[in-house]
């Protein structure tokens, strides 16, 4: 990737090199190893630079072509690969999951204790697991028994197949009634099995013969390769460690930030959390994880994410119609659901769409952008925002556990919308 005439896309030369000094600040206090960040608007890149290390130990430097865990930043090429099989007819929106994954017919609802469960009001829906609103979790929390069930039963997740995973997560009681509440859950990781028994491939065939190879996105996969182990970061964590959990752990999206990010800022040491050729992204997996299963690069992430700002194709590859883009960013949650949060974490401004978050009340965020910017993030601190309104869109990329430990991301988006001049 290159940079181009920043004045053609609106951007000031001289506003942009305060998105160095940030990125760079990071680095330089020992706060992050190794920063990335991208902006593109108009068709053009107008912003790519690295900095820092994608390893401290080994003095590999962060490069443009360094390959990051994505987690969570699976998740809207999940919902884009199950919206292509929408779009063919496989099933609409409002059908019972059941439909489709026979497994959740008669699913019971815990309303307090695992003695009193009931019957949905309604069964959940193949648009819940795109909204997170199906009675599902991630069993991060203590305010259900069901949440305990959860940290039981999928301690050792990665030793099973999607489809057992399905199975096994499907035995479980719903938290909630489908609808009324929305929850961070393992719905991807469902939809990702929808896509499987719907198309007849494994999930990570669907993605390469259906997503990347049309998109050309030649580093993304569920594996690094034994050749790009020379691109791969490790992983950071502060100083003490980091309980890493079943999951990938509770993600960020772009307006993500805390009260006590101030204080942690102050904080001048990292710890390695995974060294890259210790990482499980270096085995092939057993469980393929739309929610959270992806290694990536910006490049790549860069033309996923052109193709959504571009209603559905890049460079003659149609991949979904614009109008199905226009649905998957759309706010799809009722106002009482809005805004959505992650445990305490409440993502001021934000509704949530088909796989994405959704700006909804700019004012809220405290942060500069437009409403109908959506996107998400990753675990390990990835981030990505588009903005249709302004033909823009931003990729930061880090590998630093947890997410919204340092209020960078933020910062970045700042840092990018103060640079436009026109």
């Amino acid at each position: 990737m290159t940079t181009v005439d920043t004045h053609r896309a609106g951007f000031s030369l001289k506003r942009l090199s305060r998105v160095d000094r940030l990125l760079e600040s990071y680095v330089s206090r020992g706060l992050l190893a190794g920063t990335l960040g991208l902006i593109y608007r108009r068709g053009e890149t107008v912003y790519c630079n690295a900095f820092g290390h994608q390893e401290i130990e080994s003095g590999l430097p962060m490069t443009e072509d360094t390959i990051f865990r994505i987690y969570s930043m699976t998740k809207p090429i999940t919902s884009v690969a199950a919206l292509m099989l929408f779009e063919e007819g496989h099933f609409l929106l409002d059908d019972p999951v059941s439909n489709y994954l026979p497994e959740f017919e008669g699913a019971q609802v815990c309303t307090g204790d695992l003695d009193n469960l009931v019957p949905p009001h309604r069964p959940p829906t193949v648009k819940d697991l795109f909204l997170h609103t199906a009675g599902l979790s991630y069993g991060w929390d203590q305010d259900s028994p069901v949440e305990n069930l959860y940290r039981q039963s999928f301690g050792s997740r990665e030793q099973l197949s999607l489809d057992k995973f399905v199975q096994k997560l499907a035995a479980l009681p719903l938290l909630y009634h489908p609808g009324t509440r929305w929850r961070y859950s393992y719905a991807t990781d469902v939809l990702g099995r929808l896509v499987e028994a719907l198309s007849g491939m494994p999930l990570d065939e669907f993605f390469r013969q259906e997503i990347f190879k049309p998109l050309a996105m030649n580093e993304t996969a569920f594996l690094v390769d034994a050749a790009s182990l020379d691109r791969f970061s490790a992983c950071y964590c502060p100083p003490g460690g980091f309980s890493f959990s079943s999951d990938s752990g509770p993600d960020t999206d772009a307006a993500s930030g805390s009260s006590d990010e101030a204080d942690r800022a102050e904080a001048p040491t990292i710890e390695l959390f995974e060294a890259s050729r210790d990482s499980r992204f270096t085995k092939t997996p057993t469980f393929l994880s739309g929610g959270g299963g992806l290694v990536s690069t910006t490049g790549d992430y860069l033309r996923f994410s052109q193709m959504l700002l571009n209603g559905g194709i890049l460079d003659g590859r149609r991949l979904l119609g614009p109008k199905t883009v226009e649905m998957m960013r759309a706010n799809h949650l009722p106002s009482k659901l809005v805004p959505i949060r992650i445990g305490a974490d409440e993502r001021a401004g934000y509704g949530f769409g088909l796989g994405v978050s959704v700006l909804v009340d700019l004012p809220a965020t405290s942060t500069p952008g437009n409403v109908g910017i959506y996107g998400w993030g990753g675990a390990a601190s990835t981030q990505f925002w588009i903005d249709p309104e302004e033909e823009m869109l931003g990729i930061f990329m880090t590998q630093f556990m947890p997410a919204g430990y340092y209020p960078v991301a933020r910062e970045f988006r700042v840092a990018a919308y103060q640079a436009i001049v026109d």
